[in-house]
Formats: structure tokens, C-alpha cells, sequence
């Protein structure tokens, strides 16, 4: 009879600590820094570039499955999950960040959060979209002229689309007229509230002249009232105040003057 080979066991040292591996910008990382910072649960960051990718896209070193690109998040079971919106529904609830619900309401709840953090981050998306429309691999030079027509269609029609929908969320929320109309779901600050404010943050940056025109008009009241509610939040606002919040530059969210304007 034949030798039964066994593949070998790939073992996981568990510890209590999170580590996020992702490079050195706010980027999508951020959205899984704000939700250790709120919630005041230790993390720690590996940020080496010579050892992040080769890390989390070998199986040897980061277990199955392997990982596309960061952020990643190694887990103090010893696995690593990546892709942002995983990381965040699976720390949600366990940080108090999906909801308050309980019983059977809990997972729909939980499910509307996640929603909306999906379309919090396709704004994110787009908003980095329009200065590299082509390919992500390309300069923004050699893609200048594309991401000028972006703009312009970003600006008049995709942004506002964004901003009326979670205007819309904020208003008709049934609990609003305790919570000041600042809550995505519910009277407590989700995952989804954090993605959204981090979102603004960035279309502040890479857009300051449409985004104050936008403000400006009163259109979209409740949308900025959150991002300045969660600003001033515990745990969000000692983040800002540290210095250890990273800034915004060639990342995610660019500001290039010529892509800006009012309308």
C-alpha cells in the first residue's frame, strides 16, 4: 500500500493584537484606522514596503487564501482578511459599529449598515477615478486629458447624485428628530457613519472649491452635519488632534487645481 502524503498543517500563532498591513497614506486604510480610533482597540500597523505585498499575497507567510492588495488585516486569531469592506464587516459588530439592534432585527440591521458603507466607498472610488479615468498604472499626466472630462461630469452630476441619496438617508431616518438628523442608522455612530465622514474628508481635499459650493447651497445640510459630528466624536477627534492621522496627498484623494471649480 502507498504512502498517504499529508500536506502540511498550516498553523496560525494566535495573539490579542491586530496588525493592518498597508502602505503609508490615508487611503482605504483609513477606513479601518477610524474604526480601531473609535472604538479604542489597540492596533498596530506594517508598513514596510518590502515586506508588506510579499507578506499577504504569499500563502506561506499569510495562509489561505492569498490577498490581492492591501489593506489587510491580521487578525488576533493569526488569519489575515483583506479586501476594505470585508475588513470592516467583520470588525463592526465586535467594535459596536453595526448597530444597536438586537435579536432578529440585528443581522437586517447589521446588512443596511454594510449597504451603506458600500456606497460610501463607490463615491470613493469614483472620487479617485477621475484623476486616473485610464489606468491606475499610468501617470496622471498621461491621462490629463480624460481626467479633465471626468471632472466636469463629476462634479456637476456624480458627486451631488452621491450627496442628495445620503441627504435623503440622514432626513427620513425614523429616529432623526432625536439624533439631529446626523445618524445613518439608527442614534448611534455605525461603521457606515465613519466610511461616509472619511469619504468628505477626501472630496474636501481633492475638491475644495465644488465642495463648498456644494455646502453653500443647503442642499445637503445633514450630510456635512455628520462629517462635523464625527469629527468632534471621543476617540475620532484625540485621532485628528495626535498627529498621527496621516494627510492626504498621492493617494486615494488628489487635489489638482485645474480638475476644480464651483459647478
Amino acid at each position: 500500500m502507498s504512502d498517504i502524503v499529508k500536506e502540511p498543517v498550516n498553523k496560525k500563532q494566535k495573539t490579542d493584537e491586530y496588525v493592518l498591513y498597508y502602505v503609508g497614506t490615508p487611503g482605504r486604510g483609513e477606513y479601518v484606522r477610524l474604526a480601531f480610533e473609535y472604538a479604542g482597540v489597540p492596533y498596530t500597523e506594517m508598513s514596510d514596503p518590502s515586506k508588506l505585498l510579499a507578506t499577504i499575497t504569499d500563502p506561506a507567510k499569510s495562509g489561505h487564501p492569498p490577498h490581492f492588495a492591501p489593506p489587510a488585516l491580521k487578525l488576533p486569531s493569526g488569519r489575515f482578511l483583506s479586501q476594505t469592506p470585508a475588513i470592516l464587516s467583520h470588525i463592526a459588530p465586535k467594535f459596536g459599529l453595526a448597530g444597536k439592534k438586537e435579536g432578529d432585527e440585528a443581522e437586517e440591521e447589521r446588512s443596511l449598515v454594510n449597504q451603506l458603507v458600500l456606497t460610501a466607498l463607490d463615491l470613493c472610488n469614483e472620487t479617485h477615478d477621475v484623476h486616473h479615468p485610464i489606468a491606475v498604472e499610468d501617470y496622471y499626466e498621461d491621462q490629463k486629458e480624460a481626467a479633465l472630462a471626468r471632472a466636469k461630469s463629476y462634479r456637476k452630476s456624480r458627486l451631488p447624485k452621491f450627496l442628495k441619496h445620503f441627504q435623503a438617508v440622514l432626513s427620513s431616518n425614523p429616529e432623526g428628530k432625536k439624533n439631529g438628523g446626523t445618524y445613518l442608522i439608527g442614534s448611534s455612530t455605525t461603521i457606515a457613519d465613519l466610511v461616509l465622514f472619511h469619504v468628505l474628508e477626501g472630496v474636501l481635499f481633492a475638491f475644495p472649491k465644488r465642495t463648498a459650493a456644494l455646502k453653500k447651497s443647503g442642499e445637503y445640510d445633514n450630510v456635512f452635519a455628520l462629517q462635523n459630528r464625527v469629527a468632534g466624536e471621543n476617540g475620532i477627534k484625540e485621532y485628528i488632534s495626535s498627529g498621527r492621522r496621516q494627510k492626504f496627498g498621492n493617494g486615494v484623494f488628489r487635489h489638482y487645481a485645474e480638475l476644480d471649480a464651483e459647478e
